[in-house]
């Protein structure tokens, strides 16, 4: 018996001095034996991937960058039944040890080694938090030679949890080890950290956790996938059943309490987030590129960083826009649908409908483009892909159609769609307000707002007016409605028509003209003008182009996008000065520092007095009549202005609205310019785009929660007195200013003005 005891005792002196050394030795990499460890940095400031959010001007969410969804918390933000719930469920003897579990660890050696059975771990909270947070069974630097010795690389990754467990312990506080836990830890359905956790199955913020939905999701920790509520609701209740058993087991709950809740379900508001919900997501996905870039010359990882990013957007205003824009979209796939009926609406100039077009336009997409990968040059195996029917998931406004058809049909259908977009803006700070890309991003992943580019149509005049008034003319100037000839480089001529084919022969003022799209009048204008100078001050109006100096840009025929358009239009309601659209103020890190804050390009375009007499010209399209389809809801007592743009064929619609504090452009038009309607009293912009507009106004007057109220565009009895000053040339709107953008062309132009100014009593236009 006494050589047992001998053996025993030299058997623990062994162990306790063999222990520490062998500790020591992990700890050191001894030889490079068992892998690195973490640094003293890291562990002070341990590094797990934050994705970053995106908020809007009124501090909403609009969402988030990353590859894993997570987002930090502290302790003082979690629930008290979600810490319960954790610690009854994971370690109940949390706030007793320090870092490592003796009892539990014996625990579990004895049940799985000596009865090999598998039914408790003995990992601390803090085990899993140096496993969550330091990831040495995977990253190669923790690697050594003996990493791939089975049963003894156990050990040694064992053996470096345990280590890392006590030196958290030691560098933080338990309530700061809770928070680092249920930051890192996953929860399935794409959600990493308990602050996506709670609002993915609960729409709830972690402080707001009920007992029984913290009990779920301190039960999906055990098996994601296995526990899932929303896969598998029955084992999801057993096992939040399981803790809150648990929770009675530790004192954290009464099993009267437990008897009340256990039977009762738990209701779920389950939102998975992703590129393609939530609002804005056009928007989302033009910063997301944006970031990008500004993450590769700063140094950043948008996906990882954490970092917080401050937009110009107002969720209310977008909410609003959005709803605007589905709301009459519908309306008017109808009216197109019944227009075409089972006739294909992709059709050349003369009418006749395009041969091949679905087959050949299907070589552009990304399916497409995959096939190519896929197959190679075998055109049977693609061709045979493209004919062969899928369950495929279609779009629809009476909402998605699940159908069995071929990628080809799929496409073809999806083509009959008509698209759009809309943007607003301040145009005395250059904020973006609202941003709608599409009808619905899901199944139209391109932006029209900024990424698409069409043919701008009369939306194009106001600017060619702007030149005329910034260089002598002014807005009761009378010019004849008659035929002007221009001749081509090549000799040919080309005399532009009004939209409904005739001339009148009488003379108009350029107010009236440009209300009622006069082509004669502003082909005319650019003629005296030169297409050149006209392209200047469109460049200076932020229209980046290509814009061609020809006599048809006057009536649009160059392309631009919305956010160009409207950048250009909110010069007038800003004293002429363009200020470019921006949509991000500025960008903080994770702890709240400020890396940079943006501010956006700001400079005199054109003359002040030029700027107030073009807004007064746009106020003349509901003076003159052009705006008398607007209801009166909007009109009453409020003071509106814009101009709307139809193409050739009616391929785009446009409509460009003025009101107080608000810029807002709207386009409507098939995908591709080849489809579209093939009447103007149903394809014209103040028939297709006009509406989003006037739904989208009235809708932010009607909400008490936002600043827009019916009102002057500018103080009107300032306007009208300066508008009336210009015109009876008591103001310094001389033709030669020599600080003016234009100098060098203006008195050339004034000599080519062979118009009279029209006899008018000019208090009574007022």
């Amino acid at each position: 018996m006494e050589k047992i005891i001998r053996i025993l005792w030299k058997f623990f002196a062994g162990a306790i001095i063999s222990i520490p050394i062998y500790l020591f030795s992990v700890q050191v990499d001894f030889y490079n034996l068992y892998g690195g460890m973490p640094s003293a940095a890291l562990l002070e400031n341990p590094q797990s991937e934050l994705a970053s959010e995106l908020y809007a001007a009124d501090g909403v969410l609009l969402g988030k960058y990353f590859r894993n969804n997570r987002s930090p918390v502290t302790y003082e933000e979690i629930s008290s039944n979600m810490i319960h719930a954790l610690i009854a469920s994971e370690d109940y003897r949390f706030e007793q040890h320090a870092g490592i579990d003796l009892r539990g660890l014996s625990r579990a050696f004895f049940l799985s080694i000596l009865l090999r059975q598998h039914k408790g771990g003995g990992s601390t909270l803090t085990q899993q938090l140096a496993k969550n947070l330091f990831n040495v069974r995977k990253e190669l630097s923790y690697r050594g030679k003996c990493s791939d010795i089975p049963l003894l690389s156990t050990l040694i990754l064992k053996t470096k949890e345990w280590i890392l467990a006590v030196q958290l312990e030691r560098a933080y506080t338990k309530q700061e080890i809770i928070a680092m836990y249920l930051n890192t830890v996953t929860f399935g359905s794409n959600t990493y950290g308990i602050k996506v956790a709670a609002r993915t199955f609960f729409n709830k913020t972690p402080a707001e956790l009920r007992v029984e939905e913290a009990a779920l999701l301190v039960g999906l920790l055990r098996a994601p996938s296995r526990y899932s509520p929303i896969k598998n609701p029955q084992k999801a209740h057993y096992i939040r059943n399981v803790v809150l058993s648990q929770m009675v087991k530790y004192g954290f709950l009464t099993q009267s309490e437990y008897d009340l809740i256990c039977e009762i379900p738990t209701e779920l508001q389950y939102q998975e987030e992703n590129y393609e919900k939530g609002i804005a997501p056009y928007f989302r996905a033009i910063v997301r590129d944006f970031l990008l870039k500004w993450s590769q010359e700063n140094g950043y990882d948008i996906f990882s960083d954490g970092l917080r990013i401050y937009t110009t957007i107002d969720s209310r205003v977008q909410a609003h826009a959005e709803a605007a824009l589905k709301e009459q979209m519908a309306l008017l796939q109808d009216t197109f649908d019944d227009h075409w009926k089972d006739q294909n609406p992709w059709i050349h100039e003369n009418g006749k409908e395009i041969e091949d077009y679905i087959e050949k336009e299907i070589k552009k997409t990304p399916l497409y483009q995959e096939l190519l990968k896929k197959y190679g040059s075998d055109k049977d195996a693609i061709n045979q892909a493209l004919h062969t029917a899928v369950p495929t998931e279609l779009f629809s406004w009476k909402g998605p159609i699940h159908q069995t058809v071929t990628p080809l049909e799929a496409f073809k259908h999806h083509r009959r769609i008509l698209q759009a977009g809309c943007m607003a803006m301040n145009p005395h700070t250059g904020h973006i307000k609202a941003w709608v890309g599409g009808i619905d991003y899901k199944y139209f992943q391109y932006d029209h707002v900024k990424q698409s580019k069409r043919q701008t149509g009369s939306t194009f005049k106001p600017i060619v007016y702007t030149v005329a008034l910034d260089n002598g003319y002014l807005p009761t100037d009378l010019v004849a409605d008659e035929p002007v000839t221009f001749v081509q480089p090549n000799g040919d001529t080309w005399t532009p028509q009004n939209a409904w084919k005739t001339y009148s022969g009488k003379k108009y003022t350029l107010r009236y003209a440009m209300a009622k799209s006069y082509n004669s009048i502003t082909s005319y204008l650019i003629k005296q003008l030169t297409p050149q100078l006209v392209v200047d001050y469109a460049k200076r109006m932020g229209l980046k182009g290509p814009l061609d100096p020809v006599p048809a840009i006057c009536l649009g025929s160059s392309d631009a996008s919305i956010y160009e358009i409207v950048g250009a239009y909110s010069t007038f309601l800003n004293k002429g000065v363009w200020t470019e659209p921006f949509f991000i103020t500025h960008i903080e890190d994770k702890h709240g520092n400020v890396l940079q804050t943006f501010i956006p390009q700001r400079y005199e375009a054109i003359h002040e007095d030029t700027a107030d007499l073009m807004t007064y010209m746009l106020q003349g399209t509901l003076d003159e009549g052009a705006l008398q389809g607007v209801s009166m809801e909007l009109r009453a007592d409020n003071d509106i202005a814009g101009k709307s743009g139809t193409t050739s064929n009616h391929s785009d619609g446009w409509y460009i609205g003025l009101t107080q504090n608000l810029c807002t452009g709207v386009w409507v038009g098939g995908e591709d310019r080849c489809i579209h309607f093939r009447d103007f009293n149903l394809g014209a912009g103040s028939v297709t785009a006009r509406p989003i507009w006037e739904k989208f106004i009235i809708r932010l007057y009607n909400d008490p929660d936002l600043i827009y109220r019916k009102g002057p565009l500018i103080a009107n009895q300032i306007l009208s007195e300066r508008v009336k000053n210009i015109i009876q040339g008591k103001s310094q709107h001389t033709l030669n200013r020599s600080d003016h953008p234009a100098n060098g062309s203006s008195s050339e132009v004034a000599s080519k003005k062979p118009i009279t100014t029209i006899e008018l009593d000019i208090d009574k236009i007022f």
